[in-house]
């Protein structure tokens, strides 16, 4: 099963869409898929946006259970006038 970033026909705004309608249509409203599609807009069938619920899950899962690795995220780069270590300065504006 593909992941929900190798998903393709989706734009920012429908997944945006996509996310308000699956707030307001919980698993006990009738015609759930329906009504999302509906609000998604773009064609998209209920089969559609069930499919893409799914990878949603798949993809939560995974995240969950460690198996997406977390991004190695580096420091920016000092600046003029920067003094001290990216680290001491992240903690300097943590606020507790």
């Amino acid at each position: 099963m593909a992941s929900l970033s190798m998903s393709v026909g989706w734009t920012p705004k429908q997944n945006k869409l996509f996310e308000q309608a699956l707030a307001v249509h919980d698993r006990d409203t009738p015609d759930r898929w329906h009504n999302i599609a509906r609000a998604v807009g773009g064609g998209k069938s209920a089969d559609d946006v069930r499919h893409y619920y799914e990878l949603l899950v798949h993809d939560i899962a995974r995240i969950e259970a460690g198996k997406v690795p977390f991004p190695a995220y580096r420091p920016p780069c000092p600046g003029p006038g920067h003094n001290g270590s990216y680290e001491a300065d992240r903690l300097k504006h943590l606020k507790i």
